[in-house]
């Protein structure tokens, strides 16, 4: 039972730690848009910031790039260095549980090392 609790911990913090920003950053969003969709049902005037920001095209906080291409591998590596640590520690206790969480480590270590080459192969446009 204890093992089922850790288990349910640890993806379970993995899940709120993805989630939560995802969540909060909606509810920033729905407020701003609630508070000039008031502002413009009062028939008030934007201000002309407020307009730029609006009219301009934003770019993508998640846009593909070498640098970003390096960091999101080396996390991914370090996810899997991870695993394959939590696969050593709980060897010592039972030894099965060392192979599937091995695999685990090797599913998310070629997905980080395929993020380093993306990152050393594309150079930035100049």
């Amino acid at each position: 039972m204890t093992a089922v609790l850790i288990v349910a911990i640890i993806f379970g913090s993995l899940a709120a730690i993805i989630i939560a920003p995802m969540y909060f950053r909606s509810q920033e969003r729905q407020r701003m848009q609630d508070s000039l969709r008031l502002s413009i049902e009062k028939g008030d005037t934007l201000p002309a910031d407020v307009v730029a920001a609006l009219s301009q095209s934003v770019k993508a906080p998640n846009a593909p790039s070498p640098s970003r291409d390096l960091r999101v591998g080396i996390i991914w590596v370090g996810v899997a260095v991870g695993f394959a640590a939590l696969g050593f520690a709980v060897s010592f206790e039972d030894p099965d549980a060392l192979f599937p969480l091995l695999g685990c480590a090797s599913f998310t270590g070629f997905i980080g090392l395929a993020f380093i080459v993306l990152g050393l192969i594309n150079k930035p446009k100049a």
